[in-house]
């Protein structure tokens, strides 16, 4: 496995993707590429926080690009701990108790991302961590300021290796 791949673990009744990141970026850069919404829009997707980036305010996500567009109002902030942690929900019919938790930890100027994403059904676990893996590929450069759209392409190449993951664990 390459180590940019995540990784799919059984938890329970449920499943896990996690991946590790190492950013040559200070935590402060990469923190914000992971909470600013016009940093965000450069390696992930349209998101907002109602009022704003606060424990309790409500996580809006929107992929114009899907087709049929994708839009989830129902998130919410449920840890904050800036410079550091960040999780917040992603409730769906496969996945309502579904946790995206983005964990920093400095290393000198670079910081290691711990991203996970926790409480999946498998219906679309294998597409997701496909995203996920090229959504992360954008970040270093969102840390800068740099666009990096995501590539459906790449996310179906991707695919057959979460696959075979979730296969050994079924």
């Amino acid at each position: 496995m390459d180590e940019a791949d995540g990784t799919i673990r059984k938890t329970g009744e449920a499943y896990e993707i996690v991946f590790v990141r190492r950013f040559a970026k200070p935590i402060e850069k990469v923190w914000a590429a992971l909470t600013v919404p016009e940093r965000i829009a450069d390696w992930f997707t349209e998101m907002r926080f109602i009022p704003d980036l606060r424990l309790g305010a409500r996580v809006e996500l929107f992929f114009p690009d899907d087709d049929p567009p994708y839009q989830m109002t129902k998130g919410e902030v449920v840890v904050l701990e800036p410079p550091r942690l960040f999780a917040w929900t992603w409730p769906e019919d496969d996945h309502p108790n579904s946790v995206i938790r983005c964990e920093l930890s400095p290393h000198g100027n670079e910081c290691v991302l711990t991203l996970s994403q926790t409480g999946m059904g498998t219906k679309y676990l294998t597409g997701i961590a496909a995203g996920w893996h090229v959504f992360l590929e954008g970040l270093e450069g969102a840390a800068d300021g740099v666009r990096t759209p995501g590539s459906i392409e790449r996310e179906k190449a991707l695919r057959p290796g979460y696959e075979a993951q979730l296969a050994a664990l079924t």
